[in-house]
């Protein structure tokens, strides 16, 4: 029994749309190198970029305070796991002029994890 559970988990997060879920605390891990220009949970303040509280469902460009750029305000985004995993790998390919110079992450597993740890949050920077 145990060597089929073994099986039918490796089959699941090998085929497409069964791969496991990203892991939390790997992502909080990743966000680490994201502290330079951004912050998140309660408190979270806008820096070189807006705070990441509430991505999830969020508007691009939406965050009150920040100077976003015109390419961000009027791309038209709303940010789910879809379009953060797209965005996150090469940011300036998905919204050229975008102020957010950052080489991307290539790792589809980084950003799974990343994404796990950013919608966790609400817009007031409480976990779910």
């Amino acid at each position: 029994m145990t060597k089929t559970l073994v099986l039918i988990g490796a089959v699941l997060a090998a085929s497409p749309g069964g791969a496991l879920a990203g892991d939390v605390a790997a992502g909080e891990q990743s966000f680490k190198q994201c502290l330079v220009c951004h912050s998140i949970g309660v408190g979270a303040k806008n820096q070189v970029g807006p705070a990441q509280n509430g991505l999830d469902g969020r508007k691009a460009g939406s965050v009150p305070g920040f100077n976003y750029s015109d390419a961000n305000k009027n791309s038209g985004i709303t940010w789910n796991e879809q379009t953060f995993k797209q965005y996150i790998k090469a940011p300036q390919a998905m919204i050229p002029g975008t102020k957010m110079t950052f080489a991307g992450v290539k790792d589809p597993q980084e950003a799974d994890n990343l994404w796990a740890y950013l919608k966790q949050f609400d817009r007031d920077g409480h976990t779910k």
